[in-house]
């Protein structure tokens, strides 16, 4: 739509990094995913090998591998994508910040985004106030 109304301008997107930490936490999340599900399959208890008491939900895992398998990767895979999704959704024009998800908690609506663009043209075709006098 930006396209359309402004074609001359280039548009570009991109993914907005999670914090440092998050994206460990995710990775973590995914190996242990990874390390579960073997030992489902395997049916590895690894609570008899540090000798404490198999859990009801770890017998419910092994009596129903293929259910609890899935239910291992769709469960770890939401919560990886919790953490590793930003939410932003950042506008610069001309390298000048315009509008900010992360700063307003919203996304601007077409023609709030039109006004914003028009007035940074509008000010960028304008003379400054030195080339005035």
């Amino acid at each position: 739509m930006l396209h359309d109304r402004y074609p001359g301008i280039s548009i570009l997107g991109d993914n907005y990094p999670p914090p440092t930490w998050r994206q460990y936490v995710a990775h973590i999340l995914g190996l242990t995913k990874i390390l579960l599900v073997l030992c489902v399959v395997g049916n590895v208890n690894l609570f008899s090998m540090f000798g404490q008491p198999t859990p009801s939900f770890w017998t419910w895992l092994s009596g129903n591998k293929l259910y609890g398998c899935l239910m291992i990767f769709f469960l770890s895979n939401a919560i990886e994508g919790q953490l590793i999704s930003t939410g932003a959704f950042e506008i610069q024009f001309n390298d000048m910040p315009v509008w900010s998800k992360l700063e307003t908690g919203r996304i601007p609506q077409p023609p709030e985004l039109y006004q914003i663009i028009d007035n940074h043209i509008r000010l960028d075709q304008s003379p400054s106030w030195s080339e005035a006098i």
